[in-house]
């Protein structure tokens, strides 16, 4: 096959130590029905023998091959950015897989709607064995977001295909922490760019005990990091009212997670702060009862 110059989908795969999975997600890619893109895969300095799997796949000029020291996701997510040429992004993780439409039915919605910067979908929950956990989703939403994004992160990394634009003006992965840094990245597009959901599954999304997202603890620590930050960078994406709501919305939703695990003081002191922010949000006290019910 002849090397694309002019790819229009950069696809991004960072993977470490995944060989029982990568090979799945890879063929994913290559079985696309739309043949004009790119895949850059990011060896974050896996020990398997992942560099042995990915020999069939690399002959084809479309798929990039690069290793790196082990930095992290966001890292190598970056170092795929720079190198990428096209002019569409998305990323598949390496324990994910495609349906085979998914890229030419997200270029063909970015014709449809050229008014669009970032175009997701929902998932399909599958465990390690890849059987079939779920179908359900959580709420997704279109066009300006940022107040629902403060709420929670409602867009699939997985599903999720951006205009290089984007990544342009407000930057790629922060960095800054090993958890929720997808959240952080699309947070801010949030408060510049539109989204477009698609109700339609457009990903395998694998849960296994073994993922960095799998830590609750640390994603409510990473998360509250990541609202405090945007409200201080991104001042004018909404109104007052609408930040504290999405603060009030992370306190109780911390709460209960705390309360259902035992930690009750923990619980109640998180409902405080939400009920300081939004007294009179009927959310935050059925948060409270349900909490004090545990």
């Amino acid at each position: 096959m002849s090397t694309l110059t002019n790819p229009l989908v950069s696809i991004i795969t960072p993977t470490y130590n995944r060989a029982d999975f990568i090979e799945q997600a890879v063929n994913s890619v290559l079985a696309q029905t739309y043949a004009s893109f790119e895949l850059l895969i990011v060896d974050d300095g896996s020990t398997d023998n992942t560099r042995d799997l990915l020999k069939p796949a690399l002959a084809d000029s479309r798929v990039r091959y690069f290793r790196q020291q082990n930095q992290g996701q966001s890292v190598a997510r970056n170092l795929a950015l720079s190198e990428a040429k096209g002019d569409l992004v998305c990323f598949l993780d390496s324990d994910n897989y495609w349906p085979a439409e998914k890229l030419e039915h997200q270029v063909s919605l970015f014709r449809q709607h050229p008014d669009y910067d970032v175009i997701y979908g929902d998932i399909i929950v599958i465990d390690e064995k890849g059987q079939e956990v779920s179908r359900k989703n959580m709420r997704r939403y279109s066009g300006h977001i940022a107040r629902y994004m403060i709420c929670d992160n409602c867009v699939s990394m997985n599903t999720a295909m951006a205009r290089r634009q984007c990544f342009d003006e407000l930057g790629a992965m922060s960095g800054k922490r090993r958890v929720a840094d997808d959240y952080d990245l699309w947070l801010r597009f949030s408060a510049r760019f539109r989204f477009l959901y698609v109700p339609e599954f457009l990903a395998y999304y694998r849960v296994m005990d073994d993922q960095i997202s799998s830590d609750k603890t640390r994603r409510f620590d990473s998360n509250w990091q990541i609202i405090t930050d945007f409200r201080q960078e991104f001042p004018d994406a909404m109104s007052e009212q609408e930040f504290d709501s999405g603060f009030a919305a992370f306190h109780s939703r911390k709460a209960r997670y705390l309360a259902s695990h035992g930690f009750r003081s923990q619980a109640l002191a998180e409902m405080v702060k939400a009920l300081r922010l939004l007294p009179l949000r009927r959310a935050s006290w059925r948060s409270l009862a349900a909490v004090l019910l545990k």
